[in-house]
């Protein structure tokens, strides 16, 4: 584990010393971001004292843009959309299956670290309401009852990284 977190330190060293002369602030915690899966206060503090700014300015970024996660997320987001057409046609109601079968509540992660659950605006997907997103997949016309199908198509996937661009639609 130690080696793991070296080769991750010198992973931020090599991000901040490439994006610190253009005052590159939100950069950097992006590619951290991708490296740690998240910001934690401690990686917080170390991006700060490299940089020499005060924590506070490095955490106020950090709270402030909705893309940056102080918690670690698990393999997949899933996103239901709470937009007006998606509500109307039962979109709440979907978000209380996956929280029951998840066993979390909005913002939380599951226990085995497979899925992480929040509940989005609009994703201009209005005709194919109620719609959830997984990563980029996008499962719209959705009912209660399939929920379960959903969530077993990543469960039992293959090591696809489903948060990566692919544009699909389901």
């Amino acid at each position: 584990m130690q080696v793991k977190q070296q080769k991750s330190i010198k992973e931020i060293d090599e991000v901040i010393k490439k994006y610190h002369e253009t005052g590159g602030l939100i950069r950097i915690l992006q590619k951290t971001q991708e490296i740690y899966g998240y910001l934690s206060e401690e990686t917080q503090i170390y991006i700060a004292k490299k940089l020499n700014m005060p924590m506070s300015e490095v955490n106020g970024v950090v709270t402030f843009y909705s893309l940056f996660s102080t918690k670690p997320k698990g393999k997949y987001t899933i996103g239901v959309c709470l937009g007006t057409a998606c509500y109307v046609k039962g979109a709440n109601e979907i978000m209380k299956k996956l929280k029951q079968t998840l066993e979390i509540d909005e913002g939380e992660t599951s226990a085995d670290k497979m899925f992480t659950l929040i509940a989005t605006r609009c994703i201009g997907a209005c005709g194919l309401a109620p719609v959830i997103t997984i990563g980029d997949d996008v499962h719209g016309r959705l009912n209660v009852e399939d929920v379960p199908k959903i969530l077993e198509k990543y469960q039992n996937s293959p090591e696809k990284n489903y948060n990566t661009p692919n544009n699909h639609i389901k």
